[in-house]
């Protein structure tokens, strides 16, 4: 039953998300077509000023960026449809390289810091909401309003100030030394601290929502049945108020996915990392129209993939639910 479920919530949801990603691609060429930037000029960079108007219009018509923009985003499309995303005149190489070659790095970000983040937000959340009137239900109402106050910027330049500048004890920005090779023991140096960075950013909401879905619980009417059945204290924790408090939280963690993507956009620019996100700002700012567009669509597949994660983990968590769309 609840497999059926799933599967018919599956396909409603690829019925509005195959329209939602095909207009997201079609609104980044049109919102880049109104940008006050010349793509010209930022493919070509210094030789844009030592070339004659006719030389430029040459060029803009060879490589097409003299076509409208819907009409880009028409060619654009049929060659995805093709399996073809590209050439990115930033890195100059196609879009499916500078993806291959990025992706693993994003994940190797991302991936250890929700799950640092899990661990501490989780973890703190329940223990203030078994005990909420406690020092640490305090202490950890106090951690989470100051780190959301906090942007990922701010977080980060501060680690880099206190951790880096002041204490010398972990670099500054990238995965090794400049000039030397990449090593595991370096690379696991080099991460350590935007992988704190980005954790940190996440750790806010997840413990409010637990702290929350725990005292929630715990005042619930199963959860006075089971002590009113005389089971003993730690039995209904551990048995009632916890699992039970947990589901809410895994099926919100989904849907935070967007906040994820934004916090490594900025980790990754700061603490230059060499990852899909770090190619996104670079893709803005040189009007990197295919390559732009690749990891837009990217972006939002990933949200809408995480947001029915989160609803298919809620339904197989808790078949009373009900989930429209």
């Amino acid at each position: 039953m609840t497999l059926s479920r799933i599967g018919r919530m599956t396909v409603r949801r690829l019925a509005w998300s195959v329209p939602v990603v095909v207009l997201v691609s079609l609104a980044v060429f049109a919102l880049a077509a109104a940008s006050p930037l010349d793509p010209l000029e930022a493919m070509l960079g210094d030789r844009y000023q030592r070339l004659t108007p006719e030389q430029r219009a040459q060029i803009g018509h060879a490589s097409g960026m003299d076509a409208p923009w819907w009409q880009a985003w028409w060619w654009w499309l049929g060659d995805l449809l093709q399996g073809d995303l590209g050439f990115s005149h930033v890195f100059r190489q196609p879009v499916a390289e500078v993806l291959a070659q990025r992706v693993g790095w994003t994940v190797l970000l991302t991936v250890p810091a929700l799950l640092l983040a899990l661990l501490l937000g989780v973890v703190g959340g329940v223990a203030a909401g078994l005990r909420p009137r406690s020092w640490w239900a305090r202490t950890v109402a106090g951690v989470a309003m100051v780190l959301q106050a906090l942007p990922p910027y701010v977080l980060a330049l501060v680690g880099v100030l206190l951790l880096s500048v002041t204490w010398g004890l972990l670099p500054t920005g990238g995965m090794g030394r400049p000039g030397e090779a990449v090593t595991a023991s370096g690379l696991v140096r080099h991460a350590v601290l935007p992988v704190t960075v980005l954790a940190l950013s996440q750790v806010p909401w997840l413990l409010l929502a637990a702290r929350e879905s725990v005292v929630e619980t715990a005042a619930s009417d199963a959860v006075r049945g089971a002590r009113a059945r005389g089971l003993s204290p730690r039995t209904v924790r551990r048995g009632h108020v916890v699992p039970a408090a947990l589901v809410p939280v895994a099926t919100l963690v989904g849907l935070r996915l967007p906040e994820l993507v934004v916090g490594a956009v900025i980790v990754e620019e700061v603490f230059a990392w060499p990852g899909v996100a770090n190619a996104l700002v670079q893709a803005a700012l040189q009007l990197d129209f295919p390559l732009l567009a690749a990891l837009t669509t990217l972006t939002t597949v990933l949200v809408l993939v995480g947001s029915w994660a989160a609803d298919a983990l809620h339904l197989a968590l808790d078949p009373r639910v009900e989930i429209d769309a």
